[in-house]
């Protein structure tokens, strides 16, 4: 039997900083979820369309 010889990786350590809002555009409320570290690194979609958190259970 051959020993099992798999490389482990070290753990990614990120240094990522996530917030979210809730903003009204003008058309309705809207979630944006943002890496304020990272340039360019967000999200948005309509209140309407996200779960809330007693959905998550």
């Amino acid at each position: 039997m051959t020993p099992d010889t798999a490389a482990v990786s070290a753990p990614v350590v990120n240094d990522a900083e996530v917030m979210a809002s809730v903003d009204d555009d003008g058309d309705g409320e809207r979630l944006v979820i943002a890496d304020i570290t990272c340039d360019s690194a967000w999200i948005s979609m309509p209140v309407a369309n996200t779960a809330s958190i007693p959905d998550w259970r």
